[in-house]
């Protein structure tokens, strides 16, 4: 296999900070859809938690259709209009709209409505991050301006995640009663004036057109195929997999776990929720300084390695033991930033491997596909985890048996630690590196 070639490229920080600034406000609909709306849908409304569960794993079904047709679309559409612009722009009233009616439901709305609007927003989400992501990953096309615009969008969306949080806890902070509605409601207003201020500017500022020479167009079997022969997509798409319900777990089972096992309120784990994540924000730089002394690949080991050790002691906590939780939110944010960063850029890597071999211009399809995985995995862990739990007989804000307990403590923290070191087991050797991606020339400069 000939090596890929590519030459240095220098990104102004208007044109990163221009195409980072919509992950803010879809950073605030992901969070709240995954931690906050599941107990309030529950707690709030009477829903019954395995069919939440259920119904997330059928949406996530929905996108292994929707997801493939998106990256498609995207790669296909003309070029005058903007092929990820476009998508973009169309995304925002789909999504801004569908959060509303989620985060705000109307009185009596149960597992129905939840059900609808979850599959309208997922779609609306994936008609943004699809086209989204493979436009990052055509903004810079060498090794180490991969990992500077993946390491700007992903700073931001830590950025927008710990600002719905403050936004979510604040508002929901009815002192001495917690209102989840009127959190939800804030963080329905905060998507809706974010996301289109976010978009306009992306599409103002960076470029979106195709290289100078006409890609080759691949049939549907053959786009198939040749991914299929991509052993180092094959080996991280699954070392994500493992990793996203890796992660997953503790994102879905957080506020169960926090309040109900450890005894916190609502303002206490929204502190905690801003330590982990505002954590992640200060480690993303030291992990692409890794990167670039290391590789992507082994920078991105080292982090999950350095999350299993500190996220086993939670597998000792018990109620109270507030400080040392905040000890260990700190501790596995700082890894959580190469979760973030490093992963999409190594992806960008493969696409641009792809791009070589089949002289063929598919990074919505390779994102498609990517998405796909995330949430694919994300639902799974979820689904599974609220099944697994209600099998257990655990009941949120009442007393539980300490089986219940301890199932929810070996889902929020010992199945996490497995898959990882899983993940880890399949990306240590993983062979795209600065090495194989850069030609001599640019080597030696």
């Amino acid at each position: 296999m000939k090596p890929a070639v590519s030459l240095p490229v220098s990104l102004p920080v208007s044109l990163l900070a221009a195409y980072a600034l919509p992950a803010f406000a879809l950073a605030a609909l992901y969070l709240p859809l995954y931690t906050y709306l599941t107990p309030f849908y529950v707690g709030q409304r009477g829903v019954d938690l395995a069919a939440l569960g259920i119904v997330l794993i059928a949406i996530r079904l929905f996108d292994a259709v929707s997801d493939p047709a998106m990256g498609w679309l995207s790669d296909r559409t003309p070029a005058r209009w903007g092929r990820r612009r476009t998508w973009l722009i169309l995304s925002v009233p789909v999504i801004c709209f569908a959060a509303w009616q989620l985060f705000v439901p109307p009185e009596g709305a149960g597992l129905a409505h939840a059900a609808l609007w979850l599959t309208v927003v997922t779609l609306g989400w994936t008609m943004a991050q699809t086209p989204y992501a493979a436009w990052g990953a055509e903004i810079a096309p060498d090794y180490d301006s991969r990992s500077r615009v993946t390491g700007w969008r992903e700073t931001v969306v830590l950025i927008g995640t710990v600002a719905v949080t403050i936004v979510y806890v604040g508002a929901s902070d009815g002192g001495d009663t917690d209102d989840p509605a009127a959190g939800l409601t804030a963080v329905a207003w905060m998507i809706a004036i974010a996301l289109p201020l976010g978009v306009l500017a992306t599409v103002i500022r960076v470029p979106d057109r195709l290289p100078a020479k006409a890609p080759r167009r691949l049939s549907i079997a053959e786009g198939l195929a040749t991914m299929r022969a991509n052993r180092p997509f094959l080996w991280l798409l699954g070392a994500w997999i493992l990793n996203g319900l890796a992660n997953g777990l503790p994102v879905t089972l957080f506020v169960f776990y926090t309040q109900d096992r450890l005894g916190m309120d609502t303002e206490t784990f929204g502190i905690m929720f801003i330590l982990y994540f505002a954590s992640a924000v200060l480690g993303i730089p030291f992990w692409l300084w890794m990167a670039k002394r290391l590789s992507k690949h082994r920078a991105w080991c080292i982090a999950m390695l350095w999350a299993c050790a500190v996220f086993a002691c939670v597998l000792f906590l018990q109620e109270g033991d507030i400080v040392a939780f905040g000890v260990v939110s700190v501790l596995t944010g700082l890894a959580f930033g190469a979760d973030l960063a490093l992963p999409p850029a190594i992806q960008a890597d493969v696409v641009d491997l792809d791009t070589r071999q089949t002289g063929a211009a598919r990074a919505g399809a390779f994102f498609a596909v990517w998405q796909v995985a995330t949430k694919a995995s994300l639902a799974i862990a979820s689904g599974t985890a609220l099944i697994a739990l209600d099998i257990a007989g655990f009941v949120t804000g009442t007393p539980n048996d300490p089986a219940a307990l301890w199932t929810l403590t070996l889902l929020y923290a010992g199945a996490p630690i497995v898959l990882k070191l899983a993940a880890i087991a399949l990306m240590w050797r993983f062979p795209l590196d600065r090495t194989y991606l850069t030609p001599p020339e640019a080597r030696v400069a």
